[in-house]
């Protein structure tokens, strides 16, 4: 958890700069479409991806600025989707990727930017904090960062494990009211919040890692997931997984003797370079801590596991802990929980949904097929609300999830209700490609 040396910055600006170092190289960049579809060679092989089609009205016509997708071949194809993409989602059952590991486990991140009264502004300063306002066995923390950019910004956020237990919780009540501790308060009192956000987190680490190769195409990112759990950090691990693919890829590639067994290069190198960086094994050093919280002692439990096995001696214990399976299955039913009563939001330091909804930019085209799709209309009032008392109405960070309504206008895809629905009923898929939230330097 140590920080010093480390660098703030904002990653909306930073792959922005990071897109215009690229072009500049002659990379080309797609901004404004959407990859909706892996495409296969004869073989099985990836061929490589087409993108949505676009100016489709609600009811499936085409309107007049209908537009055809395209489609991008190539020998071999780096997906990079971010958290429970779904392409990947696709790739996982096609080549059986996840055959040998453990299923995925997610949590939702929920972030503010604040502008706060100068003399509380401190450059650089770093806090994080675990479990309050959650109970011992909701695992969870958060984060407050003192941007360093001239004016007196911080960036501030709450996690929740998406494998809590309790149908009542609202992720972003519980954000909202966190806000409310007084070393939190202190520095917020008399700021101004100018922007909210949220985006689904991958938290399984090293034991949820699946196979990152397959014939045509390569598994690199947030996309099969390498985040550091504990420091709340997988930008690096990401983009040295990109830099491992791109080798292995560009060397197999040029080489002149290559004689491949299908159409779609298949490029094992990669994964082997991957188990030999030092993303495997900072991965493997913390790979028990976050399933160390599975305990009667929950919260307690797991700190005082972190202490004696990850500070003292740096993860090398001779075993590997488990995770509880899929966040789906987690939620008891609601007649065994206690329902949450949260407090009013203040409008000061506190916000609701709708307020929250319009600083994220959020906007979709509304005459278009929805993004959001239910597999089984009945479902929602059949199973999630005799059942669990409508979660969706509570996961959900952007009040998009409605007992018989979705409001595909007000999705972030943060990919939430897609990991989170009990009855895995929700399909997430691309909107037109500039749909979305518009993220002015989250």
């Amino acid at each position: 958890m140590n920080n010093h040396g480390n660098y703030l910055v904002r990653l909306g600006h930073f792959v922005r700069w990071l897109g215009e170092q690229a072009e500049e190289l002659g990379v080309e960049l797609y901004p404004g479409y959407a990859a909706s579809e892996v495409l296969f060679h004869e073989d099985g092989s990836v061929k490589g991806i087409a993108t949505n089609d676009v100016g489709i009205a609600k009811d499936g016509s085409p309107k007049d600025v209908f537009e055809r997708g395209m489609e991008l071949h190539a020998k071999v194809t780096l997906f990079g989707e971010g958290c429970h993409g779904h392409l990947a989602k696709q790739l996982y059952k096609q080549f059986n990727l996840r055959g040998n590991c453990e299923p995925q486990t997610y949590a939702i991140g929920l972030k503010e930017l604040w502008v706060i009264d100068e003399k509380k502004w401190c450059p650089g300063r770093t806090e994080h904090s675990v479990g309050w306002p959650l109970n011992r066995n909701t695992y969870g923390g958060s984060f407050l960062y003192h941007l360093n950019e001239g004016e007196p910004l911080v960036a501030l956020g709450f996690v929740v494990g998406l494998d809590y237990t309790n149908p009542y919780l609202s992720p972003f009540r519980e954000f909202q009211r966190w806000k409310h501790h007084p070393s939190i308060m202190s520095t917020l009192e008399g700021g101004n919040r100018i922007a909210y956000g949220a985006r689904a987190l991958n938290e399984g680490g090293f034991q949820s890692i699946p196979k990152l190769t397959f014939p045509g195409g390569m598994l690199i990112g947030c996309s099969p997931g390498f985040m550091n759990v504990p420091k709340i950090k997988g930008t690096h691990t990401a983009m040295k997984s990109g830099m491992l693919a791109a080798e292995s890829a560009f060397s197999k590639i040029t080489d002149e003797n290559l004689q491949s067994e299908t159409a779609g290069l298949y490029i094992p190198e990669y994964e082997e370079a991957f188990k030999k960086s030092w993303i495997w094994k900072e991965l493997y050093s913390v790979r028990n801590i976050r399933p160390s919280f599975h305990n009667y002692f929950g919260l307690y439990g797991g700190m005082v596991y972190t202490g004696i096995f990850y500070w003292i001696l740096r993860g090398k214990e001779p075993w590997t802990l488990k995770h509880n399976g899929l966040d789906a299955d987690q939620l008891k039913p609601a007649k065994d929980c206690t329902p949450i009563e949260y407090p009013k939001p203040d409008g000061k330091i506190s916000f609701d949904l709708l307020s929250s909804v319009a600083l994220s930019g959020t906007n979709h085209e509304h005459d278009q097929p929805p993004h959001l799709t239910l597999k089984d209309d009945s479902v929602p009032v059949a199973q999630n609300l005799a059942i669990y008392d409508g979660p969706e109405q509570r996961f959900c960070p952007l009040d998009m999830l409605r007992l018989l309504q979705i409001n595909a206008q007000n999705c972030v895809h943060c990919k939430t209700c897609d990991i989170k629905d009990p009855s895995q009923n929700i399909n997430w898929v691309v909107p037109e490609g500039s749909g979305g939230p518009a993220y002015n330097g989250m």
